[in-house]
């Protein structure tokens, strides 16, 4: 069994080596991860290997555009950037699935994949607004989820779990109005089973 598990993991590494040879050092890495292969790109190139993604190896459809926050992940190096921004592919026709990951720093900018698959243009607003990666030549690069005047990125590891600040309408203006958060964060009591503290 083990040995079959190699053979595959092996075979799909040799799946993405013509990708390798066209694309060279902007491919960091090509792996198997736990569900499904996985390739990380430089940032400058994310666009043109998607392209090649799509068109030669059959992956026609974008499920999912993430971004994740690594500052705070366990033994990641301090050198590399803080986000990595997550491409989840499917292929229908060949029933395979491959991640895609690049990665970024605050206010360096990730080319849009818009022009390869429509539906990043989504993914691509909520992976700015919750994390404040900036996609180049996105067509409408705006909020999604939180509010116009919002400030901050919430999914950021270090952005506070109150948030800066609360908001709620104000009669009087008629309108909703933003106020600084007071709110404290509680110390918890530990929880107890039943009967535990009765003796």
């Amino acid at each position: 069994m083990a040995e079959e598990l190699t053979q595959e993991k092996e075979n799909t590494l040799v799946e993405f080596a013509p990708l390798q040879e066209k694309f060279g050092e902007a491919i960091i890495e090509v792996s198997q991860g736990l569900d499904c292969p996985l390739i990380v790109v430089k940032r400058e190139s994310i666009v043109e290997v998607c392209h090649v993604l799509k068109s030669q190896f059959g992956f026609e459809q974008l499920i999912d555009l993430c971004g994740v926050d690594m500052s705070e992940y366990p033994d990641y190096p301090e050198d590399k950037p803080q986000f990595e921004v997550v491409y989840h592919l499917l292929s229908i026709k060949n029933n395979a699935r491959i991640r895609v990951k690049t990665r970024a720093n605050m206010r360096e900018m990730v080319d849009s994949v818009t022009e390869v698959w429509s539906s990043a243009n989504w993914f691509e607003r909520e992976a700015f607004d919750m994390y404040g990666i900036i996609f180049n030549h996105h067509p409408d690069l705006r909020r999604i989820l939180t509010d116009y005047g919002f400030e901050g990125f919430p999914l950021r590891k270090d952005f506070p779990l109150v948030g800066h600040a609360e908001i709620f309408f104000d009669e009087a203006q008629w309108r909703c109005v933003y106020k600084p958060n007071k709110l404290e964060n509680r110390v918890l009591i530990p929880k107890t089973w039943p009967g535990v503290d009765r003796g």
